[in-house]
């Protein structure tokens, strides 16, 4: 049974949640324009149809059909994804993982700590985005410095907190310090 009024109002909970976060983080231009695939036929059909309000409906809809072309869709059109950030390299003639730049890793981080309050709700800590990472770390295909990158801003986030990690992020990270 399709969802598109649980899913609308989730999906625009977690902008909104991006948005804040980049606003702390000193990004808001781009928090702005976060995740506005997510409004089209393509992404909100099998987001309302795969609904299911403690996960990612992509994974619903690759339970369907091996894959999810609401993700691919999302993905090649969001560059705060790594798997965005990879191509071919005619020399060894392999797709290659891309080192993402600061900005799309600083929207990344206040993406996957969005994620992580809509879906674990009043369960939510400031490690919850750090376990989800490393749970499927040696899984991913992302280049090497931007996964550094990113654990190290969501270890900061947990051990440190959202105050500090976004202080960090805007007035060091940012600027490439």
């Amino acid at each position: 049974m399709a969802h598109p009024i649980k899913h609308f109002i989730t999906i625009t909970k977690h902008r909104h949640k991006v948005i804040a976060n980049c606003f702390k983080a000193g990004i808001f231009w781009q928090g702005l324009k976060h995740d506005l695939s997510k409004y089209t036929p393509t992404e909100f059909i099998p987001g309302a149809k795969y609904y299911q309000g403690t996960r990612s409906p992509n994974e619903g809809e690759r339970e369907v059909y091996g894959y999810s072309k609401a993700w691919m869709h999302h993905k090649g059109r969001n560059r705060h994804h790594f798997e965005y950030w990879t191509d071919y390299n005619h020399e060894t003639r392999k797709v290659t993982a891309i080192e993402m730049p600061r900005k799309y890793v600083i929207e990344m981080v206040c993406d996957r700590i969005a994620a992580s309050k809509i879906y674990n709700g009043k369960n939510y800590t400031d490690r919850c985005p750090l376990e989800y990472f490393l749970k499927a770390k040696c899984k991913r295909f992302i280049n090497e410095k931007t996964s550094e990158e990113l654990e190290f801003l969501l270890t900061m986030l947990a051990e440190k907190g959202e105050k500090e990690t976004f202080s960090y992020i805007k007035n060091v990270y940012k600027k490439g310090k």
